[in-house]
């Protein structure tokens, strides 16, 4: 009777000890793998109806070695409204879309001014590379874009014009030099066709960009994501 109790107690142990190295293997293959980049970043709602559109001079200046990113540091990649839209697609896990031009912009700033100074004046739309093919199926549009001359870029509003947006809501996110907004809301009012454009519009400083990644996400949690 002893032996087999004794028998029956081994068994046991053994059994116990078994199943606690599986458990220490399986917490440690529990880490998790590789981290999810922004891009891969899933919707709040999962419908993915959330189009996040945007401009950056960055994204669409001339390829020029000389580029000085000291004293031209928003031509350098990536660009301040490419942060923050990097951001919205994190908060929001939505599509995203670069407003791109046909024709790029001069890399130095001066010319490159000069250029969206000369396209508002002759309210000009500058041809894009590329259209969203799917605009039907997003009812929550972001556009991101920056104060060009006291308004939007043209080439925003070439985007804009392109689609109709009855039955969506709109919001705009904007980085600027010390113009502000100017009249870059208006601009983007006018050329919106149909749609609701949110008043709650996210503006900063161009110098503040960068550290801005807090004051988004409080921006897009006020709008419910």
């Amino acid at each position: 009777m002893k032996r087999l109790t004794v028998c029956i107690l081994v068994f046991l142990m053994a059994v116990s000890l078994a199943a606690c190295g599986q458990e220490q293997q399986g917490s440690g293959e529990s880490e998790p793998a590789d981290n999810q980049s922004e891009a891969e970043a899933q919707p709040a709602d999962g419908d993915g109806s959330v189009l996040i559109a945007y401009f950056s001079w960055a994204q669409n200046a001339e390829t020029d070695e000389d580029v000085d990113a000291v004293t031209s540091p928003s031509v350098v990649v990536p660009g301040d409204v490419q942060r923050l839209a990097g951001w919205v697609q994190e908060g929001t896990g939505g599509d995203v879309f670069t407003i791109q031009v046909t024709e790029p912009y001069p890399s130095d700033w001066d010319e490159c001014l000069d250029r969206a100074n000369e396209e508002r004046a002759e309210n000009a739309r500058p041809e894009l590379t590329a259209q969203v093919e799917n605009m039907d199926d997003y009812d929550t549009v972001f556009i991101g874009y920056p104060n060009w001359w006291y308004g939007a870029p043209m080439a925003v509003l070439s985007f804009l014009e392109d689609y109709d947006f009855s039955g969506k809501q709109v919001y705009l996110f904007c980085s600027h030099g010390t113009g502000g907004l100017a009249n870059s809301v208006e601009d983007i009012s006018d050329s919106v066709s149909g749609g609701e454009i949110s008043e709650n519009v996210f503006d900063v400083y161009e110098e503040d960009a960068a550290s801005s990644r807090d004051d988004i996400m409080d921006w897009l949690g006020q709008l419910g994501y």
